[in-house]
């Protein structure tokens, strides 16, 4: 029982489990922003949906659309978010589209009741100060 250690797999890739939160809490909502301290770009959506976590980069490929605000539809089985914006649809699993487009995104899993997301950068629910040089 890692009591949130960090695994060494994924180190080669500058990749890291972040954990994120409990899991009961991190359900509550289809969506929830986590914060990249790198600036907007570097933020990622968790969604939870039809009992499973997601993660992908918060801003839509296209334009850079809010993919937190979007509506989630499941078409032949496949679950995917809808851009606000300009209606670009991504697959949940796989970050791929209808178009050219695509979304990084980024695994995710369930331990001990909490849940973590590989990424390469620090995530949190809240917003990092706008000035961190200490």
């Amino acid at each position: 029982m890692a009591a949130g250690s960090g695994d060494e797999a994924g180190d080669a890739g500058g990749a890291s489990w972040r954990l994120i939160g409990p899991a009961s809490e991190l359900s509550e909502k289809r969506c929830r922003l986590m914060y990249s301290p790198l600036g907007h770009d570097a933020d990622v959506c968790l969604f939870y949906v039809k009992g499973e976590f997601f993660a992908m980069d918060a801003r839509c490929a296209h334009s850079g659309g809010p993919l937190c605000e979007g509506d989630i539809e499941e078409a032949d089985g496949v679950l995917q978010v809808f851009c606000p914006w300009h209606d670009y649809n991504f697959d949940l699993r796989t970050g791929k589209s209808g178009t050219t487009l695509e979304q990084q995104v980024y695994e995710v899993k369930l331990e001990d009741g909490n849940v973590y997301v590989k990424h390469a950068g620090h995530l949190s629910l809240k917003p990092f100060p706008a000035d961190q040089k200490t």
